[in-house]
């Protein structure tokens, strides 16, 4: 089979594809044929800044071809998606059984790795905020590929105002048909009235305009794998509150919350409440110029490679 990988950190470049053995599916494991590979920000940060290279992890969906000992939610045939720890960047990809869900018949592989991570990060975050009727929100990273889903949350959820805070300009007319009321650029000096709401998806320097953007008694949920620091100051003088959120950590710990959020999205996507927006589908060998667009910031939803 074919895949992906990188041997030092570095640029976009650095990828380079390869010939390796299909691996075989260990207890509690899946192969799936890949159909499509979503392509994330901490991979793509990965190979820029990791210490040591590893395997491109990310969002899979395709049919499963065999299974490991002691799988017995699926059996070959079943089409799947679901979050790849290992090689996810390959015509063949193994996924552990709690973080595999089943393709409805209806969707396309590429809408299922557009939408379930990046929809379930985009519900749990949100849900993280204890949002409240009438909350005013803001989303960073807007445009991005869970950014596009959390503002149709909001929206759905009562919002009085949903803000989209994006890098540029140009994005502005594409957030807005998502349901954005109002946008904000990084760079402005001001993120206009404060809001009660804040989903951070970048970190790093963003988070202190994020957190000076709040109303007394707002709260913000972090939930990118951009690090950061914030001045507790800043969340003092608001009677503010920061919030971490990783999936991961609820799939692993709180399973049947996972399973009731995985319902959920597939419920919203079927009535049309939320619709995952891709980018662009670039082929595996040009994963490269896939990293190359998140680097940029050029996408507007999510980007997927196809094998």
């Amino acid at each position: 089979m074919r895949r992906v990988r990188y041997e030092v950190s570095g640029g976009p470049e650095v990828l380079f594809t390869e010939d390796a053995a299909v691996p075989e599916p260990g207890p509690g494991e899946l192969l799936v044929r890949t159909e499509a590979v979503g392509v994330t920000l901490p991979a793509v940060r990965k190979v820029r800044e990791g210490a040591q290279p590893g395997p491109l992890g990310g969002e899979v969906a395709g049919t499963v071809e065999a299974v490991g000992e002691g799988v017995t939610g699926f059996a070959a045939g079943d089409r799947v998606t679901g979050l790849c720890f290992s090689h996810a960047y390959a015509e063949r990809a193994l996924l552990q059984e709690p973080m595999a869900s089943a393709v409805p018949e209806r969707a396309s592989a590429v809408e299922a790795v557009a939408l379930v991570r990046s929809g379930l990060v985009a519900r749990g975050a949100y849900e993280a905020a204890d949002p409240r009727p009438g909350d005013a929100v803001l989303v960073t990273a807007a445009a991005g590929a869970v950014g596009t889903l959390a503002l149709q949350y909001a929206k759905a959820g009562g919002a009085s105002r949903v803000v989209a805070a994006v890098s540029s300009a140009a994005k502005a007319d594409f957030v807005r048909s998502l349901g954005a009321d109002e946008v904000v650029l990084y760079g402005d000096a001001s993120w206009g009235e404060p809001v009660d709401v804040v989903l951070d998806g970048v970190g790093g320097d963003l988070l202190t305009p994020a957190v000076r953007a709040l109303a007394p008694r707002g709260r913000l949920v972090a939930f990118s794998s951009g690090g950061g620091t914030i001045d507790a100051y800043d969340l003092l003088v608001r009677s503010a509150s920061a919030i971490g959120f990783q999936m991961a950590a609820v799939a692993r710990s709180e399973p049947e919350t996972y399973a009731r959020w995985l319902g959920d999205v597939w419920e919203l996507h079927r009535a049309g409440t939320l619709s995952p927006r891709v980018s662009a589908q670039v082929p595996l060998a040009a994963a490269a110029r896939a990293h190359e667009m998140i680097e940029s910031r050029s996408n507007l939803g999510k980007v997927v490679l196809i094998p």
